[in-house]
């Protein structure tokens, strides 16, 4: 690799590179040592392609969620099955993964700035800005970044765009998806929005159960299934369909106690 060679984005991929080992290390105990990642599915990262490949997940925390999929990203790739044990992994990392985020989060203070450097694309969202309801259009510059990143390497994305779970899936990651036919690999995790803070830099709980399952890739007929099929496709794979609400029991809540007891380590 050349000193100061460059992705389409005008990052300097050995700085990159040594960002991502940096913030590798720093975070490394967060899902390995304060509370303990379980990992589930992590052998289809290596089946995948290098390029072209959409990660589509529920969202619990700003940062956080990112940073765990870099690590298990990296960790399967370099041949380890469900497991992120020795951090060795992250020295030859993948920098070709992207993030989409609000580019209003990742501009709000200098280490967002240097996380968005290790990846992200930075979008304006067309419903929400600076905590209050907007209404914009989408900005094609905004569609051609996620292209451009796509045909470079791998993507992940929040289609809720909210940290609130089972909001309405974003009709955007469905243009996406018929825009520029991407393999679509489902991802749902659990336990971040208890042992983190909202942002995802601070360790509110230790010793929580944090799952993370990577499920096989969407089945979608790019050029039949509509808009619609593919938002409900994607609610159904990330867990966030309206049938996944239930009315618990005391009985039942009971039971999900005493396991969440076994489950804390």
């Amino acid at each position: 690799m050349g000193l100061f060679k460059r992705n389409p984005f005008g990052h300097i991929l050995f700085l990159k590179k040594w960002l991502i080992r940096i913030f590798g290390v720093i975070t490394h105990r967060r899902f390995r040592g304060f509370n303990e990642l379980q990992i589930e599915g992590s052998e289809i990262i290596k089946d995948l392609p290098g390029t072209n490949v959409l990660f589509v997940s529920n969202h619990q925390t700003y940062f956080a969620d990112v940073v765990a999929m870099f690590h298990v990203f990296n960790a399967s790739l370099s041949g380890r099955t469900d497991s992120i044990k020795n951090i060795g992994y992250i020295w030859d990392p993948k920098l070709n993964i992207y993030y989409i985020a609000a580019k209003e989060t990742m501009k709000a203070g200098l280490l967002p700035k240097i996380l968005a450097y290790m990846g992200s694309i930075s979008i304006e969202r067309t419903w929400r800005s600076e905590g209050k309801d907007v209404n914009r259009q989408v900005k094609m510059s905004d569609i051609s970044s996620i292209g451009k990143a796509l045909e470079d390497g791998w993507v992940i994305t929040f289609p809720q765009g909210t940290t609130t779970p089972f909001k309405p899936i974003r009709k955007g990651t469905a243009h996406i998806i018929k825009r520029y036919k991407p393999i679509v690999v489902p991802i749902v995790i659990d336990g971040f929005r208890r042992s983190f803070d909202k942002k995802g830099l601070f360790i509110k709980k230790k010793n929580i159960f944090q799952s993370f399952e990577i499920k096989e890739p969407l089945e979608i007929d790019y050029e039949n299934d509509t808009h619609a099929d593919i938002v409900e496709k994607i609610e159904y794979a990330i867990e966030q369909h309206s049938s996944f609400l239930k009315v618990v029991s005391q009985k039942d809540l009971a039971a999900l106690e005493e396991l969440n007891k076994k489950r804390e380590w």
